[in-house]
């Protein structure tokens, strides 16, 4: 295999390769690796430590970075559908304008990590490790963070539709932008919140006790009670 890497400087970007398990840990013996454009699909990079990498631009599919450790880590604009990050150490990892649908971080580690302006269509996010996890702009349709706190976040933009939300405790939450619509809430708790900024729509009959001692607006309210059944007047 050639040595794609000697003679690389500690700030010196690859661009634009194809790269697979080999030529990754071969890197990861040197300084943190910055990725420009690469092709990382299919590649099985579980368990390596990758701390404090950068990925830019790279494309993703169904790359493996199962039990990885990734903490420090900025993701820019990356494709992967059906990334595996399950059981990776993401602390402090940083996800901007990323569209990563149908990928798995059951059980990853996710402390203080952000994710902006991402796609994460129908991930799975069950068991994850989520203190002081950020979202902001981000599509989470469909997706799974059953028993996740937002507790007195404020949660701008971000897209729950579909989602399974059981259990996930939103106390004292504000919602800007927001959308909750056909959620699975059961479970959920959401005193103190403010729903003002969020669709509620779809809400079922059992799901309506859900919201007492939330805040809503008097359109929300007219439409929670149509969606009851009650005629609005």
């Amino acid at each position: 295999m050639d040595d794609l890497f000697a003679d690389r400087s500690a700030d010196q970007a690859l661009c634009d390769r194809t790269l697979g398990r080999a030529e990754i840990a071969a890197l990861a013996k040197g300084p943190p690796g910055h990725l420009i454009g690469c092709d990382l699909d299919e590649a099985d990079l579980s368990g390596l430590d990758l701390s404090d990498w950068m990925f830019d631009r790279c494309q993703m599919r169904r790359t493996d970075f199962s039990g990885a450790t990734l903490d420090r880590t900025s993701w820019q604009s990356c494709r992967g559908g059906f990334v595996q990050y399950g059981g990776a150490d993401l602390r402090e990892a940083r996800f901007v304008s990323c569209d990563l649908n149908n990928s798995v971080l059951r059980r990853a580690k996710l402390f203080a990590a952000t994710f902006d302006r991402c796609k994460l269509t129908g991930a799975d996010l069950t068991d994850a490790g989520a203190l002081d996890l950020q979202f902001t702009h981000t599509l989470l349709v469909n997706a799974r963070l059953p028993g996740f706190s937002f507790r007195k976040q404020v949660l701008t933009a971000v897209d729950f539709s579909q989602a399974d939300l059981g259990k996930c405790d939103f106390r004292g939450t504000m919602f800007d932008g927001c959308s909750l619509r056909d959620a699975s809430l059961d479970g959920c708790r959401f005193d103190g919140a403010d729903l003002r900024g969020a669709d509620i729509g779809g809400l079922r009959l059992v799901n309506a006790g859900l919201f007492r001692g939330a805040t809503i607006s008097r359109e929300q309210a007219g439409q929670l009670l149509g969606e009851l059944g009650l005629n609005v007047r």
